[in-house]
């Protein structure tokens, strides 16, 4: 017998704006897994590795903005969340993390699949709530009612993130034949209303008086969806000389007046003084450029962050303020308050401009590797196509490039290689349109089980750096000195995409050099019935040379 508030779970969850769910096998949980699987208001699928049903669930729940529902069995299952989940707490997606436990009186009994379930996720969850053991008295039920209100909320709450609610289950799991799910019964709702958090007159006042203290500004947007407002905001502050607007890929608020390239000049110390801010204003997540972050500490600039709520990192420190308020309403004030320092900006765009105009040249002139593989790449990913970066060179390489049109995304939260592939699986699963990965060996392969599952995912495609090891070690002074490179940093590997590509039988297509990579992408983007993989193979020393060789034509340019 399926017990009555276990049915209604699922109900608050599908009456507070919950309408995707991933479950995943066992039998601790299969109350809970049945409870959603038989509402009718609730889009279910089943992964059975947790840890990519996890990060295909953040996948989902980060397209829509909406809290996705995940529930796994008691023991291990649970602690295979856990990347996702703190991934999930640093991108600041709502999540709604429900696992299955053994009643309290058997935990560190030696009973099956026992684990201290208890606050298993630390402080990589908003919140942990225990769910009542068993429902004899009407406390119970209004106590666990108000757990998964709570909960709810509380994901939903910017900054948004994931919430673990626990929840100890006895025998019988598993309904009579002929039982069926009352999902009719009216359940109490709690509403949490938010309000836009605008800036009062007072603070305009007091702010404009600070920023006439500034008069070199630089606007530095962290990892955030694309925003129309926002860009057409900011692109009015760059273009009137107000603010000089730095953004990385993964911002999604690239365009022509505001500066991409900074990577390939802020670290050198030459244009030290030229670029240097005295303020810097942030909104957002991460940024990626290392030569951004060590510049902007080394200017000691003081520093903005505006965000409604929530806590705030001092990633370059030097935070002097923050502001909490709606960052549009925030942007509009700007416009209405800056005036233009043309000089400083002129010190910025004339360096952007000048790298706009030499650095495609000297990509056509390099040798072919997955540097200038990337580059071909992006040139035929179509412009509606959603595009998922793995960690380690694959978002350099973008973020390298320069302005991108379409929606980037990449885990930056934890900026691990584990779970690019599933989350890229999970945005496939909300959208027609096309989604690229964009991947190394590395991420792709220990992530593989990203594609064991039974939904089709036709539009998805894969573009795959291969060379065999972990490459970016080779560009990092430390390891790339130690005579243990190749075995312990590296840790080369023989597998290609061939043979996932049979065992799955997606499409395929080997490119080695230049010409054999425009062969394969010229139906890449064609109708299939089936995801594709364009494999592009490469050694990691010669890819470690040509990157070399790339900068130093750049700081001839300088």
């Amino acid at each position: 017998m399926v017990l009555q508030p276990i049915i209604e779970l699922a109900s608050i969850c599908s009456q507070k704006g919950v309408k995707n769910a991933i479950l995943s096998p066992g039998s601790r949980c299969a109350p809970i897994t049945l409870a959603f699987a038989r509402h009718p208001d609730i889009k279910t699928r089943t992964i059975s590795d947790e840890r990519s049903a996890a990060f295909i669930a953040l996948g989902i729940a980060q397209q829509l903005e909406q809290p996705v529902v995940l529930v796994c069995t008691s023991g291990s299952a649970a602690y295979n969340y856990a990347p996702a989940i703190a991934e999930a707490y640093f991108q600041q997606i709502p999540l709604i993390v429900i696992t299955a436990d053994r009643p309290p009186e058997w935990i560190d009994q030696w009973d099956g699949q026992t684990i201290r379930q208890t606050k298993i996720y630390g402080k990589h969850v908003k919140g942990f709530f225990q769910f009542p053991d068993e429902f004899g008295h009407a406390d119970k039920v209004w106590h666990a009612n108000r757990i998964v209100n709570e909960a709810i909320n509380l994901a939903n709450q910017f900054p948004a993130g994931p919430v673990h609610i626990n929840i100890p289950m006895r025998e019988p799991f598993y309904p009579e034949k002929a039982e069926s799910f009352d999902y009719s019964k009216p359940v109490r709702i709690i509403e949490a209303l938010v309000t836009e958090q605008k800036l009062s007159e007072e603070s305009k006042e007091r702010l404009a008086e600070a920023l006439s203290g500034f008069k070199r500004i630089l606007i530095v947007p962290g990892q955030q969806r694309p925003d129309s407002d926002i860009q057409h905001l900011l692109d009015d502050l760059a273009k009137n000389g107000k603010a000089v607007v730095v953004t990385d890929t993964i911002s999604n608020l690239q365009s022509d007046p505001t500066v991409n390239h900074h990577d390939h000049f802020v670290g050198n110390e030459h244009f030290y003084e030229k670029l240097r801010p005295d303020l810097i204003l942030t909104f957002g997540k991460s940024i990626i450029s290392k030569n951004l972050k060590l510049f902007l500490r080394k200017s000691k600039a003081a520093h903005w962050h505006v965000q409604s709520a929530g806590y705030v990192p001092d990633t370059f420190q030097s935070l002097t303020r923050t502001i909490h308020c709606e960052v549009r309403d925030f942007l509009k004030f700007l416009n209405e308050t800056l005036t233009a320092n043309s000089r400083f900006a002129s010190s910025w765009n004339t360096l952007e401009n000048k790298m706009r105009q030499g650095f495609p040249s000297i990509m056509e002139s390099a040798e072919f590797g997955e540097y200038q593989a990337i580059s071909i790449c992006l040139k035929a990913i179509p412009a509606t196509s959603k595009i998922q970066l793995a960690n380690s060179m694959a978002v350099r390489y973008v973020n390298f490039l320069g302005k991108r049109t379409q929606e980037i995304m990449c885990n930056r939260g934890t900026s691990g290689i584990d779970g690019s592939s599933s989350t890229a699986v999970g945005c496939a699963m909300t959208t027609e349109e096309f989604v690229t990965l964009v991947t190394g060996d590395m991420a792709f392969f220990y992530d593989r089980n990203a594609f064991w599952h039974n939904y089709p995912t036709s539009h998805l495609r894969i573009i795959l750096l291969n060379n065999h090891a972990g490459g970016i070690f080779r560009l990092i002074e430390g390891p790339a000195k130690q005579p243990e490179l190749e075995e312990y940093f590296e840790t080369s590997q023989k597998l290609d995409g061939r043979s996932l590509a049979n065992e799955f039988g997606f499409g395929y297509h080997l490119a080695l050099d230049a010409e054999s990579l425009n062969i394969g992408l010229q139906d890449f983007y064609s109708k299939s019935t089936v995801p594709k993989i364009l494999e592009i193979q490469s050694e990691s020393p010669k890819n470690a040379e040509i990157l070399k060789w790339i900068k130093s034509k750049i700081q001839e340019r300088f």
